[in-house]
């Protein structure tokens, strides 16, 4: 019954509209907020007691860019150590990466940077990698200092952003930097391109939120 729900099917009827579909990521250690996130960002919502992901949950939204939409097809990876030997399985094959991190917690900032070496390593490599530095709400506890993550992320080619899933700031924003990023030269034909790229087309509909330009 949401606006976004609702304003997403009547702009998903336009004509003119192409549609690009890509495989995206999230990595980093558990408890950074991941999950919140992805909630944030398909629904709108935010819950304090976040259940912790087991193995991988799959959902799906979609940003517009001017006469293009971009579906993203999110895989939320789970971050305890014991789940890390699965996220090749995850990200093989991704056009998109979000590796995050928390601000009050140093190690997780460490954590992030062996993810994105592995990315760099091992997943495709014209991958689009961010970097979000998390739970950008409780400042007063910040242990990672924003010019720090700045600079890193410059020096190694990433997007950067604070974020905080609890007010949603630079949720969207994040999303939608990385939609800007995706190459767009063959979404006249999205299902071969898709396919092309090797992402997983399992119906991803019964499991997401459409609000591709509902908040214009």
């Amino acid at each position: 019954m949401s606006s976004r729900g609702s304003g997403g099917r009547s702009n998903g009827a336009l004509p003119q509209t192409k549609i690009c579909q890509f495989k995206l990521v999230l990595l980093g250690d558990m408890a950074v907020g991941k999950s919140s996130l992805v909630l944030r960002f398909v629904k709108g919502q935010f819950d304090e007691f976040q259940e912790t992901t087991i193995g991988a949950a799959f959902l799906a939204q979609s940003v517009c860019l001017d006469d293009t939409t971009v579906k993203f097809e999110i895989w939320d990876t789970a971050g305890q150590e014991r789940y890390h030997s699965l996220a090749p399985m995850y990200y093989r094959g991704a056009q998109a990466a979000i590796v995050v991190f928390d601000i009050t917690k140093p190690d997780t900032f460490e954590r992030a940077k062996a993810w994105v070496k592995e990315l760099q390593r091992q997943a495709s490599p014209n991958i689009v990698i961010a970097l979000a530095g998390n739970k950008a709400d409780l400042s007063e506890k910040r242990l990672v200092e924003f010019e720090e993550a700045q600079t890193y992320a410059e020096d190694t080619g990433l997007l950067f952003m604070e974020t905080s899933a609890k007010t949603a700031m630079n949720v969207n924003e994040l999303f939608l930097a990385i939609a800007k990023k995706m190459p767009k030269t063959d979404t006249q034909n999205p299902t071969h391109a898709a396919r092309h790229r090797g992402v997983n087309l399992q119906d991803p509909d019964a499991h997401s939120t459409r609000a591709c330009c509902g908040g214009n």
